[in-house]
């Protein structure tokens, strides 16, 4: 980083006071959502759902929400509330250590008016302390250990530092080392090549603070260029911001080298969005402009090379589509008082509609790439005339906010720590909501391992982990959370998962597809199944997942 002396200086003569760190907690939120993309690629498997960045940018921007519009010159009052942002913002595994985290770090901080390094160097042990008590088996190699390590770190530099920006300085090089360490503690890090994405997004929040502090820009996130077939038309859509009317796609090949800086800074001033591939001297543009500027892309690439390929989707439309997809009415069953009410996690209306006809009194939409705040979680049941509810988050990244929200509510919440939708309906066959609230939850959870989870969808990228070898967009099988096979069809994929799992040794085989396989092709393959299985009971049913052809579930 390039140091604004003067700026440094300034600073430094002004004490850390509230408003202070509402500065410092606005850049770092923005500097983790400038390199959001980037964290989310650190993804140990080459699966699309690589969200690890999206859920703590979007617990952080909670944070920020709670503080935006106070004044308050009391640093420990500030930290309260931005923690308390964060705590009910709280989206995936990664999201609620970073609240527990900000948590531990308000309360050594709660009696402080302004913030020294003795008080720094507390508050980072409290908050260290905090988020390893919140995880039941914490693991090594993980945004645990970074904020461990920068805790030590700043520990060791006790009497060495003259104040809390030097500490500040000491903690964020602390937890690059650390990001850069987690292989080391970590086998499947280091296999896929990546390093811990938590501990990184840990680094860039705490980045952002001390890029404020030395007057760096926050709005240029660190390079890194998407491979080709991660940026095309099939692209998420889940906001499209003001003056985002419409997408365009252009493939080229470029006279030269291609000058990347210059290239997304002249995008930029066009719209957002921006996402370009590289593969075999090609290129992929992919940006969201206004009406008026829909054609620019276009003319400015011409301009660098040879266009061989354009797409211009008009991205309301679209928007309207896919919110009328998504409107149809489930029907659930009435909540009576004194009864127990299911919450489940669901990543698809078809799946929705099957928890509702099992019994559940409410769904929270969330999966893969989208997690569920803790917030969500909450008011889905705060307002059922209930004080009995049970929750199925239904994915792994989902189990620590509902925990999260049951220990925030007053209501007798019971959490079935359910990893997967086949392990959700497992558990709703053992559901009775005019039982005791606890026995109920302990059948639901001893029903979990009756079930086998498979889970096939297109590779994002080439890795080799646990012995099996994946190219880029081949079909990937992953068997209970393990890759297990690759393949170049989702049939045949299919069958090496279910071959996999000794399906033969099982009694019922039952596939979801996903919203992006055909009804008609769902049904040929499960017709597949069934002349291979023929002694088993194999159904097909629709579960509207995004990403994952189908999710099967072998009992």
């Amino acid at each position: 980083m390039a140091i604004n002396t003067a700026r440094v200086k300034k600073l430094r003569q002004r004490p850390i006071d509230g408003l202070a760190f509402k500065r410092l907690a606005e850049a770092g939120t923005i500097w983790l959502k400038t390199n959001e993309k980037i964290v989310n690629s650190l993804n140990v498997f080459p699966v699309p759902d690589g969200d690890t960045g999206t859920n703590m940018n979007l617990t952080l921007q909670s944070a920020w929400n709670e503080i935006k519009d106070m004044g308050t010159r009391h640093f420990g009052e500030m930290a309260a509330a931005f923690s308390k942002g964060a705590l009910m913002g709280a989206r995936g595994n990664s999201g609620v250590i970073t609240s527990q985290i900000l948590r531990g770090f308000s309360r050594g901080v709660h009696d402080h008016e302004t913030l020294d390094a003795e008080t720094f160097i507390a508050a980072l042990n409290d908050a260290r302390e905090t988020a390893y008590r919140g995880v039941v088996k914490p693991v090594e190699g993980t945004i645990l250990t970074v904020i461990k390590d920068t805790a030590l770190a700043a520990e060791s530099a006790r009497g060495s530092v003259n104040d809390a920006f030097e500490l500040l300085e000491v903690a964020v090089r602390a937890a690059d080392e650390a990001v850069a360490r987690t292989p080391e503690f970590l086998p499947i890090l280091k296999q896929a090549g990546v390093v811990d994405s938590g501990g990184k997004g840990l680094f860039f929040f705490l980045e952002g603070m001390l890029r404020h502090v030395y007057g760096e820009a926050l709005d240029a996130p660190t390079m890194q260029v998407a491979s080709l077939s991660a940026v095309g038309l099939e692209d998420a859509l889940e906001i499209v911001e003001e003056g985002q009317d419409y997408e365009v796609i252009v493939d080229f090949t470029p006279n030269g080298e291609l000058n990347l800086r210059k290239f997304y800074e002249t995008l930029d001033e066009m719209g957002t969005s921006i996402q370009v591939g590289e593969g075999e001297g090609m290129y992929r543009m992919h940006i969201h402009v206004p009406t008026e500027k829909r054609y620019e892309p276009i003319d400015y690439i011409m301009g660098l090379g040879t266009v061989t390929k354009v797409a211009i989707e008009n991205l309301m439309a679209q928007m309207d589509d896919i919110q009328k997809s998504k409107a149809p009415q489930i029907q659930f069953g009435a909540v009576e008082a004194g009864t127990i009410a299911v919450i489940v996690v669901s990543p698809g209306v078809g799946i929705s509609r099957i928890f509702a006809s099992l019994g559940a009194s409410a769904v929270v939409s969330g999966g893969q790439t989208m997690n569920p705040s803790t917030q969500d979680i909450l008011n889905s049941f705060e307002n059922l005339p209930t004080d009995k509810v049970i929750i199925l988050p239904n994915n792994k990244n989902i189990v620590m906010a509902a925990n999260q929200a049951k220990e925030v509510t007053v209501k007798n919440v019971q959490v079935v720590p359910t990893r997967t939708v086949p392990q959700g309906l497992a558990a709703m066959l053992s559901f009775d909501p005019s039982g005791d609230v606890e026995a109920v939850a302990e059948r639901m959870n001893k029903a979990l391992s009756h079930v086998k989870t498979g889970e096939i969808t297109v590779a994002i990228r080439s890795v080799e982990i646990d012995g099996v070898t994946v190219a880029d967009g081949q079909v990937i099988a992953m068997l209970d959370g393990k890759l297990v096979a690759s393949s170049d069809s989702i049939e045949r994929g299919v069958f090496d998962l279910l071959e996999k799992a000794a399906a033969d040794e099982h009694e019922i085989i039952t596939l979801f597809y996903g919203e992006e396989l055909p009804h008609i092709e769902a049904n040929r393959i499960a017709d597949a199944v069934r002349e291979k299985y023929a002694n088993l009971e194999v159904e097909v049913q629709e579960g509207g997942q995004p990403h994952y052809q189908f999710i099967i579930s072998i009992e």
